[in-house]
């Protein structure tokens, strides 16, 4: 288990939040969070199976790409509730697609914004954790300290 801090000491020692997970396989791969005070997409693309920094593309997001994505990431965490609750099974969930069709009408708005630019920067982003739970409103337990790439 990663050592978890509060969110003043990850702030202090340079962490930004993470806003929304966009995809996970055994560590976040993709998401929302802030870099250079502003929020970015992130999509990792150097992936070596330790829980230790890797290295992301990273590029702006605009002000009504993050609304949406909010918007979206608001109707997995309730979900995700319900779920850890026993009330709804995984078969139900949003990102399955025709489940929900505001998710479903969300992910086509966002898949644009979803795909790095060219000039997308590379960043390495090391991960930190706070004591909340993993999905919530405001983000996910997991933040980043941002990095130039080597």
């Amino acid at each position: 288990m990663a050592e978890t801090h509060d969110e003043e000491e990850l702030i202090a020692q340079g962490f930004r939040r993470v806003y929304a997970e966009l995809d996970r396989y055994d560590g976040l791969r993709a998401g929302l969070a802030d870099v250079d005070g502003s929020p970015h997409y992130f999509h990792g693309y150097d992936y070596d199976h330790a829980d230790t920094a890797d290295e992301y593309l990273v590029w702006p997001a605009s002000e009504a790409a993050v609304a949406l994505e909010r918007e979206q990431w608001a109707i997995f965490v309730g979900w995700n509730r319900r779920h850890e609750a026993g009330e709804a099974g995984p078969e139900s969930h949003p990102g399955h697609g025709g489940v929900d069709a505001r998710y479903d009408e969300l992910t086509g708005l966002l898949a644009a914004h979803r795909r790095p630019p060219a000039d997308a920067r590379r960043l390495v982003g090391e991960p930190g954790f706070d004591a909340g739970d993993r999905y919530r409103a405001d983000g996910l337990d997991q933040w980043f300290r941002w990095h130039p790439a080597g």
